[in-house]
């Protein structure tokens, strides 16, 4: 078998590495707390890579891996979701909470 340099062999691969900063980000972020913590960007990592890895399995017609791509994405936006409606909010309590307003 020879492995020749494709865009999308490349694609493949930086959707891969993207995964494992995720969990590299999460790791420090733990090992600086000295808890287990999931930062923000964990999940963009998360999106990133899982989008670029859905665009991956696309191109490579597997619909296994595309199933387990897309599954993923749900989980991974809908975290950022919570993330981002918990920063409104506390945007809005702050401003609610500053003298004269």
């Amino acid at each position: 078998m020879s492995l020749s340099l494709t865009p999308w062999l490349l694609i493949g691969f930086l959707g891969q590495a993207m995964f494992t900063m995720r969990f590299l980000v999460q790791w420090i972020a733990s090992e600086r707390a000295r808890r287990s913590v999931v930062p923000v960007a964990f999940w963009g990592f998360s999106l990133a890579g899982g989008l670029t890895l859905l665009a991956y399995a696309i191109y490579r017609r597997d619909p296994v891996f595309m199933v387990g791509q897309a599954a993923g994405l749900l989980i991974y936006a809908r975290n950022i979701y919570f993330v981002l409606r918990e920063r409104a909010g506390r945007t809005v309590e702050e401003a609610g909470a500053e003298p004269g307003i």
